[in-house]
């Protein structure tokens, strides 16, 4: 068995997934009040303090990834991840139906497939920072007044936040089903568990 993911790592995924679950649910309760999740008093207040602690959570995962070189190994876009691109998304579209292996499996080397590191690159570093700092324009409304008029406005700051948490339900909802397809449907789980995969090592979500 090989090491993959640092306890760290693991311990910041599982964290990082129940507060997004949590964005997901009060942020719906913002939106649909009918549904009955949360009471809109508590929704705003989970979904502020929730979005908080994400942000120390993702200041974190940044300076982690940094002192542990893990950002420039595995992040880094290289040629041969532009020249993979294609054969990895043949893969996921026909290949692992057939039983195939994966062109790019995951190795202490190269942790994530190329479509991966696009995937989890935009989501880090885009889609990520745009969520938080959008949120936190919103968190005190008054304060960051100046701010929020000069891009444009309460409405334009709505649109952004809300685009941008659609890019996250897709993406929580795509990165799910991808980590269903390894050896077995939960082999990618168990290794956010345990931190080791066992050969050979079908790369997931």
């Amino acid at each position: 068995m090989k090491k993959l993911h640092s306890l760290p790592l693991r311990l910041w995924h599982w964290v990082n997934t129940v507060l997004v679950i949590l964005l997901m649910l009060t942020g719906l309760s913002l939106r649909v009040p009918g549904l009955h999740i949360f009471d809109y008093r508590s929704a705003v207040l989970v979904h502020k303090a929730t979005g908080y602690v994400m942000a120390a959570g993702f200041i974190f995962w940044l300076v982690f990834g940094i002192a542990d070189g893990s950002l420039r190994r595995y992040y880094v876009v290289r040629r041969r991840d532009l020249s993979g691109l294609a054969s990895q998304a043949l893969y996921y579209a026909f290949g692992v139906f057939r039983g195939r292996p994966n062109p790019h499996p995951a190795t202490l080397r190269e942790k994530f497939n190329p479509l991966q590191k696009f995937a989890y690159l935009s989501i880090q570093f885009l889609f990520t920072p745009v969520l938080i700092v959008t949120g936190v324009l919103f968190g005190n409304i008054l304060y960051f007044r100046n701010a929020i008029a000069f891009i444009g406005g309460l409405k334009v700051l709505d649109a952004v936040h809300l685009a941008v948490a659609y890019v996250f339900v897709e993406y929580v909802l795509v990165h799910g089903y991808m980590a269903t397809m390894g050896k077995t449907p939960f082999s990618h789980i168990k290794e956010m568990f345990t931190g080791r995969a066992e050969p050979p090592e079908e790369s997931g979500g």
